[in-house]
């Protein structure tokens, strides 16, 4: 694929994950219970990955080495998910969908900032150049402008 696929799948990916809040949210609110909606959302996306993967890994003739990855990595990525659907199904009726975003968007930012300055996990060192903190500086003042305006 070429970058501007990759980048036009980044976007779409985040247009979901605006989508997926408000979505998220109004079943909260039928449920009556917020974290069950969270689950249950979790519980969706978990059946339909099993079932891609079962299609894909068949196709292509491999197996999944489950002994491979470091136990924590079994649990971690889906512990930090469960926190943000969560925090979206909380968070979306309270301040919107557009300011959760712009928090969201800053505080990957943020944090990918530092990931890339440890290298943490493998990812490519990165410096925190002025320029990356001045980007994420805009960044966090345009989400508070969302919020507050």
């Amino acid at each position: 694929m070429s970058g501007v696929l990759w980048s036009l799948l980044g976007v779409l990916a985040g247009a979901f994950i605006a989508i997926q809040a408000p979505i998220n949210s109004q079943l909260a609110r039928g449920l009556g219970v917020p974290v069950a909606a969270a689950a249950i959302s979790f519980l969706a996306g978990a059946v339909v990955l099993g079932i891609v993967t079962l299609v894909t890994t068949r196709a292509q003739g491999v197996s999944i080495d489950w002994r491979a990855p470091a136990p924590w990595l079994f649990v971690a990525g889906g512990a930090l998910g469960a926190v943000y659907v969560t925090s979206s199904v909380l968070l979306t009726p309270r301040i919107g969908a557009a300011a959760l975003m712009a928090f969201l968007v800053a505080g990957q930012l943020l944090a990918g900032m530092l990931v890339d300055r440890a290298g943490y996990l493998g990812v490519a060192v990165r410096e925190i150049s002025m320029g990356r903190v001045v980007g994420a500086m805009l960044l966090l003042a345009g989400a508070m402008m969302i919020r507050i305006y």
